[in-house]
């Protein structure tokens, strides 16, 4: 959305030199930010004895219901499948459970990662807005 709004910006009020460079900086947070949320909850779930299938399947839950019911579509649907994936992948609804909580784990420490890249992102914007 941040990313949105820079680009919003740069057309309305005209690119030159620097607000390229300003959107090229903006756009590389942006996409550092979704790296690092999707390392940071793939890799704590993982490490919590995740599949990669689980974690793969968790993801595109989190995608689909992030469009299809936003906007908690995502977050209810990303841990719920992995439990029910890894449930079935080690019929032992403790072990998913310390799964799921390993890649809740991980959402926790990328929504404070983002955040920060975000207010970084709004910073940079700000300094082009006065220009």
């Amino acid at each position: 959305i941040i990313w949105a709004a820079a680009l919003i910006h740069g057309l309305v009020t005209g690119f030159v030199t620097l607000e390229i460079w300003v959107l090229v900086i903006i756009t590389i947070l942006m996409i550092l930010g979704t790296l690092v949320d999707n390392l940071l909850m793939g890799g704590k779930a993982r490490q919590a004895g995740a599949s990669w299938v689980s974690i793969g399947g968790a993801l595109l839950a989190g995608l689909i219901g992030t469009f299809a019911f936003p906007p908690l579509g995502g977050i209810i649907a990303a841990p719920t499948l992995l439990f029910l994936l890894e449930y079935a992948r080690l019929r032992d609804s403790q072990e998913a459970w310390d799964v799921t909580k390993g890649l809740l784990t991980g959402w926790g420490l990328a929504f404070i990662a983002r955040f920060l890249i975000g207010l970084a992102m709004i910073a940079i914007w700000a300094i082009w807005g006065v220009r």
